[in-house]
């Protein structure tokens, strides 16, 4: 089956399922995932499907485009606390100023920061705020913004101005999805700002992706690979993509 059939047959599946996953459509089509992955690419490109954590919807179903904070935290739990862990190792020494940026990873790590390891946390996320208020160890600055119902995290002018004026040793930064050709990405274009700002921020930057991030690709671009200096992700990340990124010169670190 030639590309372009593979890939109108694709549309015409997730028009008639409403939402497919790309290892299942790697298996029906007998390719890989990352042939899959270029498939979706191209026909969101066109408008006929959206991207989604994992597959695709149709392009109409916007309201599903992005799953909430409470969703993601009951998903791929034990694969984010490892990647939390492995992620300690990146974490600055005693005195420092880090970013935590909003998410379910991001906040596993928060979970994990030492309790004899005295540092200073500027975060937009209020579950992560939330956690780490009142920690003897931790000094917690809370970025102002509009918070959005999907991610509890504050977003807009205030927070990107906010941030504008930081400057911090570490920002560990999550992302809905990383590649090759497109970089780190995300659904809303708030979120992308925000991020993009704390990429700006910090001195290195560490992401913090499970597997199903790797290889996804995402409407709002916040970041080149050659902006960050280290990727932290689990073991069932695709091979293929892992050594993609590494070719690009980004650390890969695999809890």
């Amino acid at each position: 089956m030639y590309a372009e059939e593979r890939q109108g047959a694709i549309a015409q599946r997730v028009a008639a399922a409403g939402r497919l996953s790309v290892t299942g459509l790697a298996d029906e089509f007998d390719v890989t995932t990352e042939t899959v992955r270029r498939d979706l690419t191209m026909l969101e490109r066109q408008g006929l499907i959206r991207r989604v954590h994992g597959g695709a919807v149709p392009a109409n179903a916007l309201h599903v485009v992005e799953a909430g904070v409470a969703d993601r935290s009951r998903t791929r739990t034990g694969d984010k606390e490892r990647i939390a862990k492995r992620a300690l190792r990146y974490l600055p020494p005693a005195g420092s100023t880090i970013l935590l940026d909003a998410g379910t990873t991001t906040a596993q790590l928060a979970a994990a920061l030492p309790a004899g390891h005295r540092i200073s946390v500027v975060t937009h996320s209020v579950p992560i705020a939330a956690r780490l208020a009142g920690l003897p160890q931790v000094e917690l600055h809370l970025l102002p913004g509009r918070v959005r119902p999907t991610t509890l995290a504050a977003v807009g002018p205030e927070t990107v101005l906010a941030l504008a004026a930081l400057r911090v040793d570490v920002a560990f930064v999550g992302v809905n999805g990383i590649s090759t050709d497109h970089g780190l990405s995300t659904p809303d274009a708030e979120e992308a700002s925000v991020k993009r700002s704390l990429v700006l921020a910090a001195r290195s930057v560490v992401v913090l992706a499970d597997g199903s991030k790797i290889g996804e690709e995402h409407t709002r671009r916040f970041a080149e690979l050659g902006e960050i200096d280290t990727l932290v992700t689990g073991g069932d990340a695709d091979a293929d993509e892992l050594d993609g990124l590494r070719a690009t010169g980004l650390e890969v670190d695999v809890a």
